[in-house]
């Protein structure tokens, strides 16, 4: 029994066909995990499968034994019981990359512009089909290490979610993609639910600005996720000559201090 680990099915199976000096059909094959192309390249997952050849009684011919080339053309069939695809899998051919003679893009060489069109290319193709009711995205330099994603429409604001999750789960997702790919920071605006929370915390900021001008030190209470980044950034802009830091509670809640470098 071989475990077996490849970019698709197909290839595993050829693989555990090879290793056992086989064809496919007469090796007894169990999947562990289905391959996935995850989302905008992140996630994805290979395919594994536990491949076994039954021991043949000696009455029973040897199976004939076939040119790799060969084997690998050969169709994937399982024993009746076993089948557990349909033949819709097998058009995924292309779900990954598998030419390691291309060379590969340097999306760093490209302009903030460049970037902004791809992603907004690509992140309309990703959320063609969300059941919600939203315009085009828009994607647009922000400023040179910048892009700004806007959701907009009818349904825009239900993706924001309650408190934010849906907003900090979609933040989290893009970034991550856009970051690593792109280098690049995010700012998304859903339903002007950024510029109402720009709004809110500088509200909020007026009181810890004048304990900071007369004190020269102060610190807010505690914020969520979405709200602290906002606050630090603000803040950090106002007092550039000051100490302006985040720090956790211990039950994980997040606040800013605010002094002198001296003190820290």
């Amino acid at each position: 029994m071989k475990k077996i680990e490849a970019p698709t099915l197909e290839l595993a199976y050829a693989e555990a066909a090879r290793q056992f000096g086989c064809s496919v059909t007469a090796l007894q094959v169990e999947i562990i995990q289905f391959p996935s192309k995850g989302v905008l390249g992140l996630f994805k997952k290979s395919a594994i499968i536990v491949a076994n050849l039954p021991q043949t009684s000696p009455s029973s011919p040897e199976p004939e034994s076939k040119p790799v080339a060969e084997r690998i053309e050969t169709p994937v069939l399982l024993e009746d019981d076993e089948l557990v695809l349909g033949d819709e899998f097998y058009e995924q051919d292309d779900d990954f990359e598998e030419y390691p003679d291309e060379q590969e893009r340097d999306y760093y060489q490209l302009s903030a512009q460049e970037c902004a069109d791809e992603v907004k290319e690509q992140i309309n193709t990703l959320f063609q089909d969300i059941c919600f009711d939203i315009n085009e995205i828009g994607v647009s330099v922000y400023d040179e290490n910048t892009l700004l994603i806007e959701f907009t429409g009818p349904d825009a604001a239900l993706m924001i979610g309650k408190e934010g999750y849906r907003y900090k789960a979609l933040s989290y997702m893009l970034f991550n993609w856009i970051n690593a790919v792109y280098g690049m920071q995010l700012r998304l605006e859903i339903a002007e639910f950024l510029k109402n929370q720009e709004e809110s915390i500088s509200r909020y900021l007026i009181n810890i600005c004048d304990i900071i001008d007369h004190e020269g030190r102060a610190q807010t209470k505690v914020l969520d996720g979405v709200l602290v980044q906002i606050a630090l950034k603000q803040l950090r802009d106002r007092y550039p000559d000051r100490y302006v830091a985040i720090r956790s509670t211990r039950d994980g809640g997040k606040y800013i201090i605010i002094n002198s470098y001296h003190e820290y």
